[in-house]
């Protein structure tokens, strides 16, 4: 899973894990960013372990926030 290796200890639910995989996976993509480890991939992953332990769960809801702080929009 994409996310894993920057959760650095956090304690998730294995489904709540695969949904912020999906959502760093979808956010880099909108940033034409390269999944990968460099400081803005780790910057993307940090916010949405951020929103994630404020209990926002929802894979639609997570993108849009975490798109939000990097201003721009989530579009189905």
């Amino acid at each position: 899973m994409p996310i894993t290796p920057f959760l650095a200890g956090q304690a998730f639910e294995p489904e709540t894990i695969q949904d912020m995989s999906k959502v760093f996976v979808a956010v880099c993509e909108a940033l034409n960013l390269k999944v990968g480890d460099d400081p803005v991939t780790r910057l993307v992953a940090q916010k949405i372990v951020e929103l994630a332990q404020r209990g926002v769960r929802d894979v639609a809801t997570l993108q849009s926030m975490t798109l939000q702080e990097f201003n721009l929009q989530y579009e189905e």
